[in-house]
């Protein structure tokens, strides 16, 4: 019985449906939360008589336009499916309802067609001429302060900005962390800033030809953010290598904030960042298919002997059905168009070649005089380098200065512009100045410490071709070599050119000067030069 009375009860009521709003996320958990609201639009709707059957929350400002807010579309949708309910909506201040003040009387307007109606617990709406004054009046009172926030929050991102603090979504890489004395402050986010940083000094060196290859080593970590089919796409990639913020650099072009040296931590040097942007503006080169690079480590890096073309390479299938790998010419104007090479004679001639560039022992114990020495000679050339860069710097501030104060005294705007024009390009010239300052002192690092490192490569770097992965083997191509190498199907490698640490090496075992043969034949040496027996007890 007592069931039968409370559900008829509840057909009698008023139906009603509540409508709260916080500008942001955060409000959630202060006083005028979600929460908080919805708790006081209920007891109204208790005293009213009313029984409330949805609740309809947004946590987003969506501006003066109540349709780019997800509850108020929802709440629109529930009343087309209820036309005739004659639903009453209850907010908990005019303000949540719109804060602009045409929206406003548009939102007014479509809850009339679903014969809906608001009711506020701090405002009363009349349907009189002086009803509608008042609530002009408040709602472009509402719209007013809206607009003054919005002001108020721009102003001081910008006024952060020019400071050197970014105040923009964190790119991939950073985070935000609240920090004393910078508060709201990027710093690292890791993994993802270590692996930004190899995709961009990777690209930068070379070890990366294309953005695609930059797109496949960042899918290699699964962790890597992905868009919603779970892709890194060509934009992303874009999108991280034109980003001056990894250079440690903040700037905005749409509140007219030119690029300045932030107050984070950079990924990647200011000179990285701009040979990044002038690999960029080059010929953009066919991304080639991964498998290939894996399986084809010296594809593209070695030369046809009779075009000089770079070399491709495929699998090919036999009667029997067994795959064979083959690198070939696939220039149609060269006599060797499409006579394939073995990929395990091409590449084992290759390994010949390096294992010639392993210095003998007592190679490396003479080296290591000559590179103290060398280092001694940098530390000072260090010095005066940064001595240089320091009145260089000084020479461009005081240019900035001096336009600074003719814009002042210019009353013409297209003086202005062309002056500041002329500021931002000195700005990043103070920009690289500043780092190349920064970076030309005394190193930090002991000699030592420089030397074993670069010895690991130079003992043997046949070793780390032999034993590492693709990107390493691409390293070695790079580091080892000065330019692409030469491969003639009958007669081998030609002469390399080879690295600056290596050519020393040949010469300290040398009679003279390097003299090389006309080709490196499979059977010689590299260098094809004599080679003095230095007695052990005189190095």
């Amino acid at each position: 019985m007592n069931h039968h009375q409370n559900t008829h009860n509840s057909k009698t009521l008023q139906k009603a449906v509540i409508y709260c709003r916080v500008s942001d996320r955060k409000q959630r958990l202060q006083g005028s939360g979600l929460d908080s609201q919805e708790h006081r639009c209920r007891q109204y709707a208790v005293a009213k008589g009313y029984d409330v059957v949805r609740v309809f929350p947004d946590d987003v400002t969506g501006g003066g336009d109540f349709m780019k807010r997800k509850g108020m579309s929802a709440l629109l949708d529930y009343l087309a499916l209820h036309p005739h309910d004659n639903i009453i909506i209850i907010f908990d201040d005019l303000k949540r309802f719109a804060r602009d003040t045409m929206f406003h009387f548009k939102l007014k307007h479509t809850l009339k067609i679903y014969n809906a109606v608001p009711e506020c617990l701090n405002f009363r709406f009349e349907d009189t001429p002086e009803g509608e004054f008042v609530e002009t009046i408040f709602a472009a009172q509402g719209q007013l302060e809206r607009l003054q926030n919005r002001r108020q929050t721009l102003q001081k991102m910008k006024a952060r900005l020019e400071r050197g603090y970014w105040v923009f979504q964190a790119p991939i890489g950073y985070e935000y962390q609240l920090t004393k004395g910078h508060g709201k402050f990027l710093v690292r986010k890791e993994p993802f800033a270590t692996i930004i940083q190899e995709a961009l000094e990777g690209y930068a060196a070379g070890r990366f030809q294309t953005q695609a290859e930059v797109m496949r080593y960042l899918e290699t970590f699964p962790l890597f953010p992905r868009d919603r089919y779970g892709a890194v796409r060509n934009q992303r990639v874009s999108d991280i290598l034109t980003r001056a913020i990894y250079a440690g650099c903040v700037y905005s072009t749409n509140w007219e904030v030119g690029i300045r040296k932030g107050e984070h931590e950079a990924l990647i040097s200011y000179e990285t960042f701009q040979k990044i942007q002038e690999r960029l503006t080059q010929k953009v080169k066919a991304p080639s298919r991964p498998d290939l690079n894996i399986d084809f480590p010296l594809r593209g890096f070695v030369l046809c002997g009779d075009c000089d073309k770079p070399l491709t390479a495929c699998w090919s299938k036999s009667s029997t059905g067994k795959k064979h790998p083959y690198y070939l010419c696939h220039n149609r104007a060269c006599v060797s168009c499409r006579k394939s090479i073995r990929r395990d004679v091409l590449e084992s001639d290759f390994e010949a070649l390096l294992t010639h560039l392993k210095p003998r022992k007592t190679m490396l114990k003479t080296s290591r005089r000559m590179f103290e020495d060398l280092w001694e000679h940098k530390f000072l050339q260090a010095g005066e380098f940064k001595t240089y860069m320091k009145k260089e710097l000084l020479k461009v501030e005081r240019q900035i200065e001096n336009l600074l104060d003719r814009i002042v005294e210019t009353d013409s705007n297209d003086v202005a512009r062309a002056y500041e024009g002329r500021i931002r390009k000195l700005g990043e010239k103070k920009l690289d100045l500043t780092e190349k300052s920064q970076k030309s002192g005394p190193k930090h690092r002991p000699f030592e410490e420089m030397f074993e490192r670069a010895m690991i490569f130079l003992s043997n770097p046949h070793k780390l071709w032999k034993n590492g992965h693709y990107e390493e083997k691409r390293m070695v191509l790079r580091l080892a070599f000065l330019e692409n190498l030469a491969y003639h199907r009958e007669k081998g490698f030609r002469t390399p050119k080879i690295a600056v640490p290596f050519r020393i090496l040949d010469n300290l075992k040398s009679k003279s000067k390097m003299v090389h043969p006309a080709r490196f034949e499979r059977a010689t040496s590299a260098f094809g030069a004599q080679i003095y027996n230095i007695p052990e007890d005189s190095l």
